[in-house]
């Protein structure tokens, strides 16, 4: 078992493990229990009583967070030529088409998101073995498929992300940074719980929000009370 470190070891005795925290004291200790030297990401985990076997339980949407992820996020937009200019007006960090599918071709993935319109899916799929693996597929149900490239591309840019559950039916998201204050973050968890929340399957039995975790980046997960909304 790994020794852990001294700023480890006094991040955990700030967190008492078998006491539920209200989502708003969870995001103050959060940045008090962050141990890295960079800005680190605030995460949040939510265990769902869902089955993602299940067609008709796979928990899947995006969320737009009202401050942002704090990150830089590295948009291709895989478009047609006639809009290719509001893809670039949008603030898409890099813009074409068949130049870009042979850079993924040969394993070029260096992106965070990519945006297309429907024209140029067919060409995407042959591609998906490289791009499915990496969440990188674009797809309508995020919006990332769409023939409104400018907007899609400047919602991303404002901190909008997509969402889903795993197959152990836990979603993994990012919500801001360590050096935000504890009322962003506050706002972003809030935000992507209740949209996790209003997005229950009707085919799903039992206590939905299992569980939720705040942490930092290498930090110790912090237990919300689950019955936050």
């Amino acid at each position: 078992m790994p020794q852990l470190s001294k700023k480890y070891k006094q991040a955990i005795s700030k967190v008492n493990r078998e006491n539920f925290y209200t989502l708003q004291e969870a995001c103050q200790l959060v940045k008090k229990t962050s141990t890295t030297s960079f800005d680190a990401s605030v995460d949040l985990a939510l265990r769902l009583g869902v089955d993602p076997r299940k067609a008709n339980e796979m928990v899947r949407g995006v969320v737009t967070l009202p401050h942002g992820t704090g990150k830089q996020i590295s948009v291709l937009a895989l478009v047609t030529a006639d809009k290719e200019k509001e893809a670039i007006e949008a603030g898409a960090d890099h813009v074409g088409l068949e130049e870009y599918l042979e850079k993924i071709k040969k394993g070029w993935t260096d992106i965070d998101v990519i945006v297309t319109n429907p024209p140029v899916m067919a060409k995407l799929g042959p591609l998906g073995r490289i791009l499915g693996p990496r969440g990188l597929m674009p797809n309508p149900k995020t919006g990332t498929v769409t023939m409104n490239v400018k907007q899609a591309i400047t919602d991303i840019k404002k901190g909008k992300i997509d969402f889903r559950v795993d197959k152990t039916g836990i979603i993994h998201a990012s919500v801001g940074k360590v050096s935000f204050d504890e009322q962003k973050i506050y706002e972003n968890a809030y935000e992507l719980i209740n949209t996790v929340i209003k997005m229950k399957p009707s085919s799903s039995k039992g206590t939905y929000l299992k569980s939720l975790y705040i942490s930092s980046t290498m930090g110790p997960g912090i237990p919300i009370e689950p019955r936050i909304a």
